[in-house]
């Protein structure tokens, strides 16, 4: 059925896997989210940089989620099930029981989180390599991905896993398996995570070469062999079985799915912009930027250096006694200590570099750590406030860095398009206009990642001729944020202050590991 002559009242279940909870939403054809639902889920840290979750909770949770916003509709109006999850590593048997991840030999928790670093000697010994495939990921490998998390398994949980694998997969691609019992990967989790190529497939030569040819057996059964882009309907569609585990109609189509953050992407990036006075306005969508400003890219370092501060009880006191969130209450109390400057101005003498967890993009530095220069006796809420506001535009210089790489690799981008839960904090998103210089869209719909799961739910179900026509149907438009010109040269400083402090890291480094 072509965009034009569909039937009104049809909808679509997108499900959202995060970090730590689940997420589903019931979408119509225009993108607008009818029911939200939400759910946490278990996570283990066994040991420093080990970190696990459960593929049964992660399910269990999933039909929860979907129960609730389903409920009380016609379930016939519901056409199509997208899937998106964090690109965490599912370990299954060859009946498709789950294997254990620890050396605990406890089963029930048999995914390796995507934040694990477990794999640190692995990833380097495979980037020594230089392997062609590496150039696929940025040119070098990060510590995140799955081969080195393989490796892993097979080098430390020989008997007790490795030998006993069947299907080793990406948790999105392990969603919809469960979901059609089809085992087709997504073309998104293999390209971006497991070193596959679009046009050339599994090389052969880089499984060899780290040692895991043991993955090439039975034309790479383990790790995937159907390969379909996002969006393709698997199978027959949704099982009996999981049909009633997740109270929707069996038959239903059900998507290739997505990792997250690109799930967000495509719930924000095809927006209709004409009208706006955009730059992107007839320009092609690749000078569009999605940011998803989820747990990985920014959560985590701005909470690490609120929570850690010596004022955090008072902001925590202070923010509830006004029933604000602690962050709306930061903006607030920025504004307050301003005085006549912009807000930014704040950190002329404080300067944050926010990797306390490595760098992913674009450096894949798994070494490198967070720093902060400026700091004084003071301790009160003025000082947190300052402090959490260049954590903030360290982000967004981050933000910054990545766009300067993909420029120098000959991208054009004009226009940054923000989604996520800091997408919602109004400081954050200023911070991203002003320090790259490009104006930043917001979505009308602020869960834009389920938006895009359920997009890949509407392409399946063939109500949409494209995804690209989805997209422009679900994607509405809403605020835009334009930058500030006049504070142009105080950030352009400020980034070479930002590049500096990673120079200077990695020097102090080679002094303290020179002979």
């Amino acid at each position: 059925m072509s965009g034009g002559d569909q039937e009104p009242g049809h909808c679509y279940v997108g499900i959202d896997v995060g970090t730590g909870s689940v997420r589903a939403a019931l979408v119509d054809q225009r993108g607008i989210v009818l029911a939200f639902a939400e759910q946490p889920i278990k996570k283990w840290e066994p040991q420093f940089n080990h970190h696990e979750q459960s593929s049964e909770d992660i399910w269990a949770a999933c039909c929860l989620v979907t129960k609730k916003v389903v409920q009380g509709i016609d379930v016939h109006r519901i056409r199509g099930l997208g899937f998106d999850a964090t690109c965490s590593l599912v370990v299954l048997d060859k009946q498709f029981h789950p294997l254990p991840v620890n050396h605990e030999g406890d089963s029930y928790r048999n995914v390796i989180m995507w934040l694990d670093h477990r794999a640190v000697s692995q990833v380097q010994r495979i980037n020594k390599t230089k392997h062609g495939v590496l150039q696929y990921v940025g040119g070098v490998m990060s510590v995140e991905m799955q081969a080195p998390k393989l490796l892993w398994l097979k080098e430390n949980l020989r008997e007790t896993c490795w030998d006993k694998a069947g299907h080793f997969f990406d948790l999105p691609d392990f969603l919809s398996w469960k979901a059609t019992g089809v085992t087709a990967r997504s073309l998104c989790s293999l390209v971006c995570k497991w070193t596959y190529s679009a046009e050339k497939g599994w090389d052969d030569s880089f499984w060899k070469m780290i040692g895991l040819d043991d993955l090439i057996g039975d034309n790479y059964s383990k790790i995937g062999n159907l390969v379909l882009p996002p969006g393709t309907s698997l199978g027959s569609g949704l099982t009996p079985e999981a049909a009633k585990e997740l109270g929707l109609p069996s038959g239903i189509a059900v998507a290739a799915s997505l990792i997250d953050a690109h799930a967000g992407g495509l719930g924000v990036i095809g927006a209709d912009v004409r009208g706006h006075g955009l730059v992107c306005e007839g320009q092609p969508v690749t000078s569009r930027l999605a940011v998803i400003c989820g747990t990985s890219s920014c959560h985590m370092g701005i909470d690490h250096m609120v929570q850690g501060h010596a004022a955090f009880p008072e902001l925590q006191a202070k923010a509830t006694a006004r029933c604000q969130s602690i962050y709306a209450y930061l903006n607030n109390h920025l504004d307050l200590i301003k005085k006549a400057q912009p807000v930014g101005f704040l950190t002329v003498d404080l300067h944050v570099w926010p990797d306390f967890h490595g760098n992913r993009s674009p450096l894949a530095d798994l070494t490198l750590k967070g720093m902060v220069t400026g700091l004084t006796l003071s301790q009160d809420l003025d000082d947190l406030a300052i402090l959490y506001l260049a954590t903030v535009q360290a982000i967004a210089f981050g933000t910054r860095s990545i766009i300067e790489a993909m420029q120098a690799a000959g991208h054009s981008l004009s226009t940054l398009f923000l989604c996520g839960g800091l997408s919602k904090n109004p400081l954050f998103v200023q911070m991203h206009a002003d320090i790259t210089g490009m104006p930043v869209v917001l979505s009308q719909e602020v869960e834009s990642v389920l938006v895009g799961a359920a997009i890949l739910g509407a392409c399946a179900s063939g109500d949409f001729t494209s995804v690209q026509e989805a997209m422009a149907r679900m994607s509405q438009v809403g605020k835009i944020v334009f930058p500030r010109q006049e504070d142009k040269k105080y950030y352009d400083k400020k980034y070479q202050v930002f590049l500096k402090m990673v120079e200077h890291q990695r020097e102090y480094s080679a002094i303290m590991n020179g002979n």
